[in-house]
């Protein structure tokens, strides 16, 4: 038999791990293989783009949708381990587990509403929870368009998940860097500082935006789970206005109150509001910690080079 679809390893996987323990992602393969009778010939059989096998990006993929929905959890590179949730279900023995059964998980939903699939938005009714491959009527580059979302919107979630568990120092230092790859200070690290430390008066970092110092972009950078409120941009400002600033990032790892916005807003000088979401998505824009998978290169017939040859 070929490989299943990465729907049919949910609920093995779930099981696999029903233990408790951490389970390797190797290791659960092999348990798969065994169980589901998946030939070695197509264990080994790679993707079109040839850097991993369709198996194991299936069974990833399907870890991935686990994690997701709160049923396991990553617990580091090539490693999971079922949650307490995923627990609770696995009593219920469902007899299938696929993306209609995750359904029921707010996290899940939230994770697919994340993906902004412009090609499925812009046609007149169409749910931002429907993707173009469920929908006959798109065409083979909105499919493809599609399935970039969804690589992108896992990619960010996975990002936020790793700036979470950072430390508040390794977080500072990574919005320095970022705004650095964005071109704040020329892009040269040496304009570049993270200054943070008891009694910064709420001063994590500073860039130079010139060679001689003349104009600064003050930073600060708030690992923070919960959400900014209107109190923590106040003070930013404050210190913004006693070093004679004109603008400043201010950058957690959370959310922002709609009381923050309008602080933000409202401030004598100019205040940037970046929270995870955003900074996930610029860490992606501007390759902060991030790196190249693959690459597809679609191409069309070139009609004047045609004409030109008669």
């Amino acid at each position: 038999m070929s490989v299943p679809g990465y729907q049919e390893f949910m609920l093995p996987l779930l099981k696999i791990a029903a233990d408790g323990q951490e389970h390797q992602i190797a290791d659960a393969m092999q348990t798969l293989a065994r169980q589901m009778n998946i030939a070695t010939e197509d264990q080994a059989a790679l993707l079109p783009s040839g850097t991993q096998t369709r198996f194991y990006n299936r069974v990833t993929w399907a870890i991935t949708y686990l994690t997701k929905s709160r049923l396991a959890d990553r617990t580091g590179r090539g490693r999971f381990r079922i949650t307490e949730r995923g627990v609770e279900v696995l009593k219920r023995n469902p007899p299938r587990m696929d993306n209609h059964f995750l359904d029921q998980f707010v996290e899940y939903k939230d994770f697919k509403t994340k993906r902004s699939i412009s090609a499925a938005e812009t046609r007149k009714g169409a749910s931002p929870l429907v993707t173009p491959a469920d929908d006959p009527e798109v065409t083979p580059e909105e499919r493809l368009e599609g399935a970039y979302e969804e690589l992108r919107a896992a990619l960010a979630d996975d990002l936020q998940e790793r700036v979470r568990s950072g430390t508040p120092r390794f977080f500072e230092h990574l919005v320095i860097r970022l705004l650095v790859a964005m071109g704040y200070g020329g892009g040269q690290v040496d304009r570049a500082e993270v200054t943070g430390k008891s009694g910064d008066e709420g001063i994590d970092g500073v860039i130079r935006e010139d060679r001689l110092g003349l104009d600064m972009v003050y930073v600060q950078a708030k690992k923070w789970d919960n959400s900014v409120g209107p109190g923590a941009i106040d003070q930013f400002v404050g210190s913004l206005m006693r070093k004679k600033a004109t603008k400043g990032v201010f950058i957690t790892s959370g959310t922002f109150t709609d009381g923050a916005h309008r602080a933000a807003r409202e401030a004598a000088v100019k205040v940037r509001l970046i929270d995870g979401d955003e900074l996930a998505e610029l860490m992606i824009d501007f390759n902060v910690g991030v790196s190249a998978a693959d690459t597809y290169v679609v191409k069309k017939v070139d009609g004047d080079f045609f004409e030109a040859m008669g």
